[in-house]
Formats: structure tokens, sequence, C-alpha cells
């Protein structure tokens, strides 16, 4: 029975993480921790092991399209690996209560991103880094003509995939928002780009958290298998309902629920 709880409750946060583009992990963790009273600890775990099972399905799909900037993910994952397993080491020295709050910090700082209008602005020239290392590419625009695009600021991109490695390890997340900040507002690639591009890393940045996490025995079976195939589900029924549904609306309530649950964390984090 409390499977079957996990698994309901799995599915409605995969549901609304693939409309709202966040990932399933931004909910289940305050889900299990406020409503179900799990441990942080091994909520972030199975939280992880859910977000790599999401994000490959994507991945693949952004892939195909030839939206991906493989290049540039594989450069960037050094930071976003380097920063997860830097993030797990910290985890262990970080207490429960100061998760809490951490993650409600993330929490308020994603709703806040979440009403921010996205414009695009290309990079007019390439960075020394993104020269040499021949990051620049292209992509097929709506009408499917192919765009070519530069890669700008690339040493500052790399820097803030450290912190999002880091993130991804402490809060069980994939860290997708600050990704696709760092690759839409700082390096200037396309946002169809980012997204895509942030996708693929996603995936890998939680496999190395993940492992961590296994290795300390923080992965429950009970608690991660049941978590995992309610995301699945969950991101699959929000993918095909996407079209459907106001995404404006949805973003306006959601940032409302968002902030209450923030607030509700804090507080089980300063009792």
């Amino acid at each position: 029975m409390y499977e079957l709880l996990l698994f309901a409750v799995a599915i409605g946060a995969g549901f609304l993480g693939a409309l709202l583009g966040l990932g399933g992990g931004i909910i289940v963790v305050p889900a299990l921790t406020l409503l179900y009273h799990v441990d942080i600890r091994y909520a972030i775990a199975a939280s992880l092991i859910s977000v790599v099972a999401t994000s490959s399905g994507a991945a693949a799909s952004y892939l195909k399209d030839s939206l991906t900037n493989l290049r540039l993910a594989v450069f960037l994952e050094v930071g976003t690996v380097v920063g997860a397993i830097s993030g797990f080491l910290i985890a262990s020295h970080i207490s429960s209560k100061a998760l809490y709050v951490l993650f409600a910090v993330f929490l308020l700082f994603s709703s806040v991103m979440m009403l921010r209008k996205r414009e695009e602005h290309p990079a007019l020239v390439d960075h020394p880094w993104a020269t040499k290392l021949r990051l620049a590419s292209g992509y097929p625009d709506d009408k499917g003509v192919y765009q070519n695009y530069k890669v700008s600021n690339v040493p500052f991109g790399l820097f803030v995939m450290l912190l999002a490695g880091v993130l991804s390890a402490l809060l069980g997340i994939g860290s997708g928002i600050f990704k696709v900040l760092a690759m839409d507002g700082a390096m200037k690639l396309p946002i169809k780009v980012s997204s895509a591009t942030s996708n693929f890393m996603i995936g890998v940045t939680a496999s190395a958290s993940a492992s961590a996490y296994f290795i300390r025995g923080d992965v429950r079976p009970e608690i991660a298998s049941p978590v995992a195939l309610g995301i699945i589900v969950g991101s699959y029924f929000g993918a095909k309902s996407m079209s459907r549904i106001p995404a404006a609306r949805i973003r306006q309530i959601f940032v409302v629920v968002l902030a209450i649950v923030s607030l509700q964390m804090i507080w089980k984090g300063v009792q």
C-alpha cells in the first residue's frame, strides 16, 4: 500500500514536471518529505534515480532531432560531474535541516525563474575556447531551416555547470534550470538548443550523483522503484498533454504551489 501511494505521488510529480520543463525531482522530494516523512537523504537518492530514467528518453528524442550540441554537452559535463562529486561530499557533512532550507531556497528561485520571460539573444562572435574546441554548431528551426549559432562566455558557463552539479547532488534534482540559464543567458545559445543540451546533461549529472548515494546506501529500493516508475509514467502523460493545456496558467498556479511548499520546507528546517 505504501509503495502504491509513492507511485501515485510520483505520477503527479512527473506529470507536472513534464508540463513545466523542470523534471519531477523538484516536486517529488518535497512530497516525500512533507507528506510521507521520508528522510530527505532517501528522498534525494530516489529523485536522482528517477531523473536518470526520465532524462534518457527525452535526450534520445532531442538527439534524433539534431537539437543537442553533443560536443558542448561533453565539455560542460566536466564541470557538472566534478560538481556532483563535490556536492555528494558536502552533503555528507550537512544536516538534514540545512538541506530542507537549501531546497526551499532553490524552490523560491525556481518559481521566480518560471515567471521570467525568455528571449533570444544570440552570440555574435565565438569565445576563443569555443573556437578552439569547435563548440559552435547549428540546428533546424521551426520551419526546418538549418540555423548556425556561435557560443560565447564559455568559462563562466563551465563555472555555472560546476555549481549546478553541486546542487544536483545536494538536492536530488537535475538542476536543469541552472544549466539552461547558463547556456541561454551567459553562453547565448538558442533556447531550443539550451533546453535539449541541458536535458542530455541532466542524466549524466544525476548518474554521477546517484552512484555516490548508492555506494553510501541511501538508495532504498522500496522508495526509489515506485518513485522512478511513477515519474516515468507521469512524464509521458505530461508531455502528451502539454499542447492541450494553457502553459501560462499552469505556471502561474504552480509558482504559488512552489512558494507555499518552500515556506513549509523552511519551517521544517528551522524547527
